[in-house]
């Protein structure tokens, strides 16, 4: 609702005093990654999570980890477990009675342990967006600086929508990144129909700026104002990075509006204002933005010669 102005919005971005960004890593599954990442923790006093999300296997992971790194005093905890006994694992390894958790996504709400500052993901391009995002948020909890290892199986080739999950994870990861994760999960799952009783649903089928422009109408039809009459418009699909980046427009609220007015660019003119704009305040736009202004472009010129759609 705040992307059509019916509600305000506020954006937290200052966190805790004496945080560090987290430092993430996307590789596929190396063992020995994993060994240097558990030992250089142990060595420093702290303790790891490693989440594998598959019950039946994490006994086999567990042991495998055991034998990686014989030093290491290794925990498994997951949900089927009985309540008193995952309550003692849990107890025991926030108490420093274990070096390693080896759990499922039972860890990603509610967990606060400082002392714990490396956590290692198995198959994380099996997770969602807000899942990576949540469980990378089990570290760096203090004052030291944690680590966040997300590894995917290097024998299975990664979808498309898995490598948009796993770059946005990396892209973000500077402290206060939540409202722009959110963006982007926005962005990759949609919104679904926020004025009926669909709630789950793929924006990227009807695009953003469509997407936007009908919700739009249908706040004005509910308020009882008279909809505008929408000029012709075509979507364009092209393999490019175009997007505002956060070095080039650091404040969200602004960045959100900007997307907004983007998508509300209707003539060549407009577009040249827009770039004029982007110049004045920003500095020469970097070549996603060119990319981005250069798809609005032809997303109006596209529109204006009867095409629907161009794609590659």
């Amino acid at each position: 609702m705040s992307l059509v102005n019916v509600r305000d919005m506020s954006v937290i971005e200052t966190p805790p005093q004496e945080r560090l960004p987290i430092r993430t890593t996307i590789r596929e599954y190396d063992e020995s990654l994993i060994r240097e990442a558990i030992i250089r923790e142990i060595d420093r006093g702290g303790q790891i999570f490693f989440v594998h999300n598959r019950v039946q296997g994490i006994q086999v992971i567990a042991q495998k980890l055991q034998r990686l790194v014989p030093e290491a005093r290794i925990v498994v905890g997951h949900g089927q477990m009985a309540e008193d006994q995952l309550e003692r694992v849990m107890v025991d390894f926030s108490s420093g009675e274990y070096d390693v958790l080896v759990s499922t996504t039972i860890i990603e709400n509610g967990l606060d342990i400082p002392n714990a500052n490396t956590i290692i993901v198995n198959n994380a391009a099996f997770f969602g967006l807000a899942q990576l995002y949540q469980l990378r948020g089990r570290v760096g909890r203090a004052t030291h600086q944690a680590y966040a290892y997300f590894l995917y199986n290097k024998d299975a080739k990664l979808t498309p929508l898995q490598e948009k999950r796993l770059r946005a994870i990396y892209e973000a990861t500077e402290l206060g990144a939540g409202f722009r994760i959110a963006m982007k999960d926005l962005e990759i799952r949609g919104a679904g129909n926020l004025l009926g009783a669909e709630q789950s649903g793929f924006m990227n089928s009807v695009g953003f700026d469509l997407y936007v422009k009908l919700l739009a109408e249908a706040v004005q039809e509910l308020q009882g104002k008279q909809a505008e009459v929408a000029a012709p418009t075509a979507t364009v699909d092209l393999p490019l990075d175009s997007y505002l980046p956060d070095e080039y427009i650091g404040d969200r609220t602004l960045k959100v509006n900007f997307y907004q007015r983007l998508a509300n660019l209707n003539s060549p003119e407009q577009i040249e204002a827009m770039t004029a704009e982007f110049n004045d305040r920003f500095g020469p736009p970097p070549q996603p933005v060119k990319n981005l202004l250069a798809m609005v472009r032809l997303k109006v010129e596209a529109a204006a010669l009867g095409f629907e759609a161009i794609a590659l």
